[in-house]
């Protein structure tokens, strides 16, 4: 009765919603709309009978799915079907036709919706199934069951796993977007296929990871597949139209000596992959040390996250001095973590980490804001200083990256030369197609382009003649041993010249004497930074340190004297 009754409530709520339609007259919020809510607590009361009174029948029923999901619609069409052709050469009922096409209309409906269920069934098996949709590589379901397998073997002692994780990739799927993203796993997932042993199972275990059990294989063999593995991702990538370099960070867990079953030895693996991460090695054996490590690792990671969105990422400034008359037209904005516990906080403590951990771009975001908000500051006191913002390699692959800049700049009404970006010659090197593309941008828009570390990278010159640039940065390397060594001195006085020739400036960096920064005057270097001169200090720091170098430079005009940078 209750199923009987609610049937009919819907039914009838049915017909007068498509009367009312069809006349224009409804209207929402009537008394109709409980007709359906009434007619849903009826079938609810029957299903919550039927379960109290035959349990062990509701409970061995199941819809119909497949072959049999599709039956009753089949057969209703092939009778409505059947009786219309009938119809057409025997006379019959009115009624019969108006049932028949009813018939067929409504199994049409249902062979839609049952064509929906039996596809989306065939996805859930897919997904359910043991291979990777996009790589075609055994899935982590996959490796659970047959690692489990493997494991369990008593004749199979000797066993390792290797977790591997593409360095940087989110910056590739950030930048180049999913589908190259998609392609480059497709080809890492082929490459890792053909230099692996036929014992041995790879498979993708989801974003950007791969997982390989070897056979048969200890502590010596697991270390010389890794370097095999490395070496062959070490290669170029073709995308479409670019070629991508990446590398591969890898965590190798030993069976039976860090975990008695998959589960362990993933987790083992995993700590040894970011321990891999964080070393720059590239390949890391797990130890027990590793669970403090990384602990301390992902604890460190939610405090930068906390940090980016608190303000406790600060900015300190650094003047670069023009050699030739002492004024400085130009700073570098270095960042700072302004830790609550463990005090203030120098890049090499936790750059590493923000990389390994995909925040760099929300990093340089930041800087970049904190640093243009100053520079909008001396700008309005009439100060008008360059801010020059250090970019890594994985921020400079962002195609979107000129367009913010400029944006920035204009919601904060500053010239495009008040900002300067220092970038690596490893960047350069890395996709010289797309670099060229990005400073051009860049530096059409006004925006200086700086190369930081100038001599300690691949040193190749010719991309000093293809790209857009205004400064060469000369490493501290050279410079620190300039006064007491005659080569190192050559080497400063001719990347001098060679700065010169291309029409670029040239600063040196880490100037800590009086007789470095006597020496760079008299080769003719045009800019100057160091402790010598100031430490990088806050911007409050910062304008006292350049008001006391006013006034000396006023005393100097009035007195004729020199004075001192001390």
């Amino acid at each position: 009765m209750l199923l009987f009754v609610g049937l009919l409530v819907f039914a009838a709520a049915d017909v007068v919603y498509a009367l009312q339609v069809n006349a224009n007259t409804y209207v929402r919020g009537t008394p109709l709309a409980a007709a359906w809510a009434i007619g849903l607590a009826l079938l609810a009361l029957w299903v919550d009978g039927m379960e109290r009174t035959h349990p062990a029948a509701v409970s061995e029923t199941s819809p119909a799915t497949g072959r049999a999901a599709l039956m009753v619609p089949v057969v209703a069409t092939a009778a409505g079907l059947g009786v219309l052709l009938v119809s057409s050469r025997v006379p019959l009922s009115t009624l019969s036709v108006a049932l028949a096409g009813a018939t067929l209309v409504a199994a049409t409906a249902r062979t839609q919706v049952a064509f929906r269920q039996v596809a989306w069934m065939a996805h859930l098996r897919r997904m359910a199934s043991a291979t990777d949709d996009l790589t075609g590589l055994p899935n982590r379901r996959a490796l659970h069951v047959e690692g489990h397998t493997r494991l369990a073997d008593p004749e199979r002692c000797r066993q390792s796993l290797l977790m591997l994780d593409l360095d940087k990739f989110k910056e590739v799927n950030d930048s180049l977007g999913h589908h190259a993203g998609d392609q480059l796993l497709v080809q890492v997932g082929a490459r890792l296929r053909e230099h692996l042993r036929p014992g041995d199972l790879l498979a993708r275990l989801g974003g950007d990871e791969f997982a390989v059990l070897l056979e048969d294989a200890g502590h010596t063999e697991a270390i010389d597949v890794t370097v095999k593995l490395r070496a062959a991702l070490a290669e170029p990538f073709a995308l479409e139209d670019i070629t991508l370099h990446t590398s591969v960070s890898v965590g190798i867990a030993l069976f039976p000596d860090h975990g008695l079953d998959l589960s362990s030895l993933l987790r083992t693996a995993d700590i040894a992959m970011y321990k891999a991460k964080t070393s720059g090695r590239g390949q890391h054996v797990y130890n027990t040390a590793d669970d403090t490590d990384a602990t301390t690792r992902l604890k460190t990671v939610e405090e930068l996250r906390t940090a980016l969105t608190t303000d406790q990422l600060v900015v300190h400034y650094q003047p670069k001095i023009d050699l030739d008359s002492g004024e400085v037209r130009n700073v570098e904005a270095l960042v700072r973590w302004d830790h609550p516990t463990r005090g203030l906080l120098y890049p090499d403590a936790f750059l590493a980490l923000v990389e390994e951990s995909g925040l760099m771009r929300t990093l340089t975001r930041v800087v970049l804001q904190v640093a243009l908000d100053q520079a909008a500051v001396w700008h309005a006191e009439g100060r008008p200083l360059t801010v020059a913002v250090n970019l890594s390699g994985s921020t400079m692959i962002d195609i979107s990256l000129p367009d913010e800049v400029a944006a920035m700049l204009t919601v904060r009404n500053l010239p495009p030369g008040a900002l300067q970006l220092e970038i690596t010659e490893e960047f350069l090197m890395a996709d010289r197609d797309r670099a060229r593309n990005i400073l051009t941008r860049l530096r059409s828009s006004g925006v200086q382009i700086s190369i930081d570390d100038f001599g300690t990278g691949y040193s190749s010159l010719s991309y000093l003649r293809d790209l857009p640039l205004d400064e060469l940065k000369l490493d501290r390397s050279f410079v620190f041993p300039m006064v007491d060594d005659a080569r190192a001195a050559a080497l400063v006085a001719s990347t001098i010249g060679l700065a010169h020739s291309l029409g670029l400036r040239l600063v040196a960096e880490g100037v800590e004497t009086k007789a470095a920064y006597t020496e760079l005057v008299r080769l003719g270097c045009d800019q100057a930074q160091g402790y010598y001169m100031s430490r990088p200090v806050p911007a409050a720091e910062l304008d006292l340190w350049l008001s006391a170098r006013d006034v000396a430079h006023e005393l100097t005009e009035m007195t004729g004297l020199l004075p001192t940078l001390d």
